[in-house]
């Protein structure tokens, strides 16, 4: 695969200032915005959310970089994310105030907006046990003079910042506590712990009141809460999560009669001239899909750079959505190739939550092998065994599925696919 622009540029600076060998004799080695400006500007350079975005080198040397002031970075062998659980959560369905008509909760296409919805739904409220909230603090501001311990290659290392630049998204403050939202519109595996922990310090110590750091990620009417604590506010990595929950708004229910009628109505198609999907999470195929939504178009490169997806993920997931005759390609003027959502795609996300979720079903039982696997669910009260989904696989004629171990693999998305569909039911 081509080399993206950051992973061109780092490679130029890693060489030009033998970083490397600076890092094996120091420890770390630092690094100023105006040296890194010099092949690309640093603001692009420098944003890593997610260990999926980290430049080629750095994923390689196992090295990460992180904020110190300013305009300065130090670059090393650093233990910077953190990954998300996968417990399963029960999802709690909660009122949204029916009388604003200013805030519409059914297209939510920002981590503003979707701040928004939790305040004023009281989904905030609920989930930090506070009667009353008011919004406080939020966007840009300098962090404090401070030091902390962070886990490296060669044991703990002292990080000094100083008047760091901090972006809190959102924070609400209550009779107990002060609450710091980093919310994000799209799933991801883990996350950047800077964001979380220096919003943390700075407030911890300006404050009496206990300060809580919670991840909000919302996606296809999903509104995921995390709060963390630190176990000790001096040290990056000691991380941990306390409790985290669900919501969504009430609009309606999926139940198994619905499902049912659902299954036995939709007709199947022939199979696409395509690839059948390696995409294992539908939910990262409607997060992308959302994500085209609210951008109407994307290059791959920009969808590896910008979300929690790496080069291959992208292919895999924009091509799952292909399948599903959700996104169709095209290249931009500068000839990159880039995805954009078809007609229905756009139809669909047009729809409440409720009816979206139900033409997603459809779209995915149209297609012969899902509609076998979810028929097998309904009437054995059970998912087939791996071994009978590749049966029905090798039954449904897919395109370019013909060794053992492809079908193997492949099997997986038939499973997790049908799984999302059944978990879409509420009784």
């Amino acid at each position: 695969m081509s080399k993206s622009k950051n992973d061109i540029a780092w490679n130029s600076l890693f060489e030009k200032f033998n970083i490397i060998n600076q890092i094996e004799k120091n420890g770390s080695f630092e690094i100023t915005s105006e040296q890194i400006n010099d092949v690309r500007q640093a603001r692009l350079m420098t944003k890593f959310d997610h260990k999926s975005q980290l430049p080629e080198i750095f994923a390689k040397n196992n090295l990460s970089i992180l904020p110190t002031n300013r305009g300065g970075y130090s670059i090393g062998n650093y233990e910077t994310f953190f990954d998300f659980n996968i417990n399963e959560v029960e999802t709690v369905k909660i009122e949204f105030p029916n009388f604003l008509e200013s805030l519409n909760f059914t297209d939510i296409t920002s981590e503003a907006t979707a701040i928004n919805c939790a305040f004023v739904s009281k989904i905030l409220n609920d989930f930090t046990n506070e009667i009353e909230l008011f919004p406080t603090v939020n966007g840009r501001m300098s962090s404090s003079f401070f030091d902390y311990q962070i886990n490296s290659k060669n044991g703990k290392k002292t990080i000094y910042v100083d008047r760091s630049q901090i972006e809190i998204d959102g924070g609400f403050e209550g009779s107990d506590s002060l609450n710091l939202i980093e919310a994000k519109n799209y799933i991801s595996n883990d996350f950047l712990i800077r964001q979380l922990f220096y919003p943390y310090v700075l407030w911890k110590n300006k404050i009496q009141k206990k300060v809580k750091p919670i991840f909000l990620t919302y996606s296809n009417g999903i509104f995921h809460l995390r709060e963390y604590e630190f176990a000790n506010e001096k040290d990056y990595n000691s991380i941990f999560l306390k409790k985290e929950k669900k919501y969504t708004f009430s609009d309606g229910n999926l139940n198994l009669e619905v499902l049912s009628e659902l299954l036995e109505k939709t007709v199947t198609i022939p199979e696409p001239s395509i690839p059948f999907p390696q995409a294992d999470s539908f939910d990262r195929v409607i997060n992308l899909c959302e994500l085209l939504n609210q951008n109407e178009f994307l290059t791959k490169e920009m969808i590896t750079a910008n979300f929690d997806f790496d080069k291959r993920q992208t292919d895999y997931y924009s091509n799952a959505a292909k399948y599903l005759g959700l996104v169709d390609f095209n290249k931009d003027v500068h000839g990159n190739v880039g995805c954009y959502l078809t007609n229905n795609g756009k139809r669909i996300f047009s729809l409440n939550i409720i009816e979206r979720q139900k033409e997603f079903i459809k779209i995915i039982l149209t297609h012969q092998v899902f509609k076998k696997c979810l028929d097998f669910c309904l009437k054995n009260s059970e998912m087939p065994s791996k071994f009978e989904v590749i049966e029905m696989m090798k039954k449904s004629r897919l395109n370019n599925v013909k060794s053992p171990e492809t079908f193997k693999r492949r099997s997986s998305t038939v499973i997790s696919w049908t799984n999302w569909i059944l978990n879409q039911i509420h009784e």
